[in-house]
């Protein structure tokens, strides 16, 4: 199904059954993060039944025992560091967004590697034109999909890098890193508090989601995002961001 989609005066064509899906799936052998166990899906069972085909069931009925901020892509909400606990499920109301893809090679900052705000500026400027932002970062390979992260020190953003991020008026930051904030920071998550103004003027309704994965099939430029989560009462949910390529109709 093809659709135009007008934004700041300009006319956009997609195409709706054209999805480029940029999540990870979750599985007992995908990613890992933070030092959490190992996902685990298995049979529910009771006194005289197990919820497996297999044994004899009618239905497989599995329980589900995971992380959402250790074993998948997910998306976030301010609550995930407020006293309040503020549910994505309240927090995101609106489901699609025009959005940018951009490609980073993090720096050596000492035995890190950071994303700067150089870095960003030179390939993003937005002038809140659009609502959501892509970042993939290089190298890029597929084991991105089943890395286990835990004692890896992955990339991080320095506080200039998301503080012009959020002046440019991205409300919904996409990374295909663990986290925005370096691994061991001692707790003081500066880029999740800059990107939310925490605490003195919270933003609400904005989303970081994270662990994201975009092959390098894939080209930087304009896309419709649909970021689909999970309903769950929650500060963070599984999510399946979904891209849709704009295509400028005047071009």
């Amino acid at each position: 199904m093809k659709a135009t989609i007008k934004h700041n005066g300009i006319y956009y064509n997609v195409n709706l059954k054209s999805s480029i899906d940029i999540s990870v799936s979750i599985n007992p052998d995908g990613i890992l993060a933070w030092d959490a166990p190992k996902l685990k899906i298995e049979p529910f069972q009771q006194t005289g039944w197990v919820g497996d085909v297999s044994t004899g069931s009618p239905v497989n009925f599995n329980n589900i025992l995971f992380n959402p901020h250790a074993h998948s892509t997910h998306t976030e909400c301010v609550g995930h560091i407020s006293l309040q606990k503020e549910s994505l499920n309240k927090e995101l109301t609106d489901f699609f967004f025009i959005s940018k893809l951009i490609t980073l090679s993090p720096k050596k900052k000492s035995r890190d590697c950071v994303i700067t705000k150089k870095m960003v500026s030179d390939v993003f400027v937005n002038n809140n034109q659009i609502d959501a932002l892509i970042i993939r970062t290089i190298p890029n390979e597929i084991n991105k999909r089943k890395k286990n992260y835990s004692h890896t020190n992955p990339p991080y953003f320095l506080k200039e890098a998301m503080d012009y991020i959020v002046n440019q008026g991205v409300r919904h930051l996409l990374v295909d890193v663990p986290s925005v904030d370096k691994e061991k920071d001692g707790g003081q998550l500066v880029a999740h508090k800059s990107f939310w103004k925490f605490p003195a003027d919270i933003r609400h309704g904005c989303t970081i989601t994270e662990l994201i994965y975009v092959p390098k099939i894939i080209e930087d430029g304009m896309y419709l995002l649909n970021l689909q989560c999970v309903p769950f009462e929650n500060d963070a949910s599984p999510s399946r961001p979904l891209l849709f390529k704009l295509k400028n109709r005047d071009a």
